[in-house]
């Protein structure tokens, strides 16, 4: 699978990734950062495609993180959507 690339991304780091997630987000798809404890990884697109729910806000997508915000939290932002 090729590496997904954004401004978050730095291929030559292992400190942040980007990874295929499925990100709980009952106010549909208009954020683009998430806190971790809405983010499930997944080893791949397929597998996290496979979890994704949509009817119960349960969306698949590539993201980069976890990052530290500057505020402490550790958050996701999204690369794009996959469903």
């Amino acid at each position: 699978m090729p590496q997904a690339t954004s401004l978050f991304t730095d291929v030559e780091s292992k400190v942040v990734g980007t990874s295929a997630v499925v990100i709980y987000s009952p106010s549909g798809k208009k954020r683009t950062r998430f806190p971790e404890g809405v983010v499930e990884v997944y080893a791949s697109e397929d597998e996290a495609l496979a979890h994704a729910d949509s009817a119960k806000s349960r969306h698949a997508a590539i993201a980069s993180g976890p990052s530290r915000s500057s505020e402490g939290f550790r958050l996701f932002y999204l690369v794009r959507w996959l469903d």
